[in-house]
């Protein structure tokens, strides 16, 4: 029997929510401050997924740019219904300024006839919760379910207006945190399900049951329905989940998860996995999980080829790259040189939150490397341009050509939470306006090297304990994300024109 591996998306996707429409799969998750936002994925399998599209790509439709770190769009859910596809999500503002009061949420709504999109203008419901989820009543009626717990908010036919105030009908098993809430209709039941505990470790996801959407619900005798208790696992913080059944019958959960990187840290993110479900003779559910490895479902393979390496050779960005809030796309270019991604240099550096133009992928795994070739002339000291890993404002290394008393130097620096120190720097007296950087990353080890010939590397430095790039290691403000890795320019004097040309991004797993 063929078997899959969990996560079954690695890397930064949380707080997954997924329909099925006929034999497909669609799935969404968080993305937080980084744009194009909801990351849409299209599966025949469960198991092996492809990225289709954005739920928000219009810059014009969704300001991050003076988002704080891991706010922004939390906790996304799509459905179906009618010929329509509809993505709910929770927009967190920033906190108001001492002694006023503004809300701190929104819930967006944005809909589509076609899964990939284009999506319209997000409808904003002013709703001042997290986590939303949309569910269709037998009769056609439209809720928007948020927490705490389960509230429950009527909408108009279209969900772009309020019809009854929330209320909160469940207030879940007593844990806190009882959030990421789902309604789900089977055999005359509304199943509540909660993800409860906090979204760390002791993560987990709750059940109730009632014949009223409005209650009461009583508790499942078998919650938590799922939750990691084996501190040793390779999968901790598992909660926050979906279910969805297939075209045969069978039903699935898919629920966010971390990997551990040396200690508690995990340093790509909250990931999502995938286990079977089983309803017992007393027509509760349990996650069969979570899983290492499991039997894949009785479904049609997915067949896609994964991008690891881009030649910037499209005109268009490919999926797997996002920008650290909304890009300026007038500085960049993937036609002024062809088979280059040309990024004009921003005038903030990576610790402002204006810095713009920052483009990252998700880290995969705790080991792997990444290499870009970059063509790039600094006019001055305050231009740079080179390689980040990259979680927030406040935590990041970044490696980059500059220059240094007229010399060109490559300079290898952290941000440990608002900390920053340079780690080494060589000065590049051959250096021809071209060079190769490499990030090698081993567990908590991120060594970077340089070649100007592609073939004869020289070692620049290497940060060691690098746990202040996970939700664990993080200090400053709120830590919801992960790590990702790609590319930078800036120069800080804008005075001056810098433009720096990526010839490509390759990114390769060592292991899975």
């Amino acid at each position: 029997m063929e078997t899959y591996s969990n996560p079954i998306l690695k890397g930064f996707y949380p707080d997954p929510s997924i329909v099925r429409v006929n034999n497909d799969y669609y799935m969404v998750n968080s993305t937080f401050q980084y744009f194009p936002a909801i990351p849409i994925h299209h599966s025949t399998d469960l198991v092996n997924w492809e990225q289709i599209g954005y739920g928000i790509s219009e810059s014009e439709y969704l300001d991050l740019s003076n988002i704080s770190d891991s706010h922004g769009i939390w906790a996304s859910d799509i459905s179906y219904y009618n010929g329509e596809f509809y993505i709910f999500a929770t927009m967190r503002l920033n906190n108001p300024e001492p002694g006023t009061k503004a809300p701190l949420r929104k819930i967006l709504v944005t809909k589509s006839k076609n899964p990939e999109g284009p999506y319209s203008k997000p409808i904003v419901l002013d709703i001042d919760s997290i986590d939303p989820s949309h569910f269709v009543d037998d009769d056609g009626t439209h809720y928007c379910i948020t927490a705490p717990g389960i509230t429950v908010t009527k909408l108009n036919s279209d969900c772009s207006e309020i019809i009854e105030p929330p209320k909160n009908v469940w207030k879940g098993t007593g844990l806190r945190c009882a959030e990421g809430p789902h309604i789900l209709k089977k055999d005359g039941y509304y199943y509540a399900i909660l993800a409860e505990g906090g979204t760390g470790y002791g993560h987990q996801i709750s059940v109730g049951r009632s014949k009223n959407l409005y209650g009461p619900y009583e508790s499942s005798p078998y919650n938590p329905a799922l939750t990691q208790k084996d501190e040793n696992a390779r999968l901790q913080r598992c909660g926050h989940g979906d279910l969805v059944q297939t075209q045969n019958g069978d039903w699935w959960a898919v629920y966010l998860c971390g990997r551990p990187n040396c200690g508690s840290f995990t340093t790509v993110g909250r990931e999502t996995s995938l286990d079977s479900v089983t309803w017992t003779d007393d027509n509760w559910f349990i996650v069969n999980g979570p899983s290492d490895t499991a039997a894949c479902p009785d479904l049609p393979k997915s067949s896609y080829t994964k991008i690891y390496k881009d030649d910037f050779d499209s005109e268009r960005l490919n999926f797997i790259w996002e920008f650290v809030r909304n890009p300026h796309y007038d500085k960049l270019s993937l036609t002024e040189r062809k088979g280059f991604l040309t990024i004009e240099g921003g005038e903030f550096d990576l610790s402002d939150i204006r810095s713009y133009n920052t483009i990252l992928r998700r880290e995969e795994s705790h080991s792997y490397t990444a290499v870009t070739r970059l063509e790039f002339e600094p006019k001055s000291e305050s231009a740079q341009s080179g390689i980040t890993c990259y979680y927030g404002i406040n935590n990041y290394i970044k490696c980059f050509i500059t220059l240094r008393n007229s010399i060109p130097a490559v300079i290898l620096e952290e941000n440990r939470n608002g900390i920053i120190t340079e780690v080494n720097s060589l000065n590049l007296e051959n250096y021809n306006g071209s060079a190769y950087i490499k990030v090698n990353v081993n567990k908590q080890e991120r060594s970077f090297e340089i070649s100007l010939n592609e073939t004869e590397y020289i070692k620049i430095g290497t940060v060691k304990s690098c746990e202040f790039l996970s939700d664990e290691g993080v200090t400053i403000g709120k830590h919801h994300t992960g790590t990702l890795v790609g590319m930078f320019s800036i120069c800080l004097d804008n005075s001056i024109s810098s433009k720096a040309y990526f010839d490509f991004f390759d990114y390769s797993n060592t292991n899975k």
